[in-house]
Order: C-alpha cells, then sequence, then structure tokens
C-alpha cells in the first residue's frame, strides 16, 4: 500500500467545500487540501442522468488516516453517496511528504 494518498470529494457549494477542508485539517486527518473552482458533474441517480454545480476538494494525507478521514467525510457531508475516492501518491518531494506525515501524525509526532 501507498505510504500516501490525495482524496477527493465534491459538495454543492463554496462553503461546504471550505468547511470540510477546513475540518479534515483542523482534526489532522488531511495536511492540507485544495478546493476547485466549480465543475460541471454528469451522472445517474433515481434512474435518471442529473447535472450539477459542485466543487472539488482534493485532501492530502497519509495512508495510514484513511479510514479516519472517510469516516470525518462521511459524518459532515450531507450527500446520500458522497464521492470519497482515493489515489496512491507514488513519487512525491522528500521534504512534502515528510511535512504531510508530521501534519497528520503518521509518524507518531501527534
Amino acid at each position: 500500500m501507498a505510504e500516501f494518498l490525495t482524496v477527493m470529494t465534491t459538495t454543492d457549494s463554496a462553503e461546504k467545500a471550505e468547511a470540510l477542508a477546513r475540518g479534515a485539517v483542523e482534526a489532522r486527518v488531511a495536511a492540507c487540501a485544495q478546493i476547485s473552482a466549480p465543475v460541471t458533474s454528469v451522472y445517474h441517480w433515481d434512474g435518471a442522468v442529473e447535472t450539477a454545480r459542485e466543487w472539488q476538494v482534493l485532501l492530502k494525507t497519509a495512508s495510514v488516516r484513511f479510514s479516519e478521514l472517510e469516516t470525518y467525510i462521511r459524518s459532515v457531508h450531507d450527500y446520500d453517496v458522497p464521492e470519497i475516492i482515493a489515489t496512491p501518491v507514488t513519487h512525491g518531494g522528500e521534504d512534502y511528504l515528510a511535512w504531510i506525515a508530521a501534519e497528520t501524525g503518521a509518524r507518531g509526532d501527534e
């Protein structure tokens, strides 16, 4: 398993995206989060094709924190089925990855 992950979720307003990002960083289940400008999502829901404006939140975390980050996202998210997709980080700046580990307590520095 990769030692670090980027985890993406979406929500339907900039305010919700910022609150979700800030809460994850404050809880130290993510070292940082980036919020992307509105995107248009097209998807099947309840038998119909829907289109919605959403904000993407990309969270950087240590793999050992994924379960806690997922629990956090589910606890604050108002979607029935929130997008939670984790992508392994296969390479990265050593100092940046060390910072993620320190900020999420993955080194035992909590």
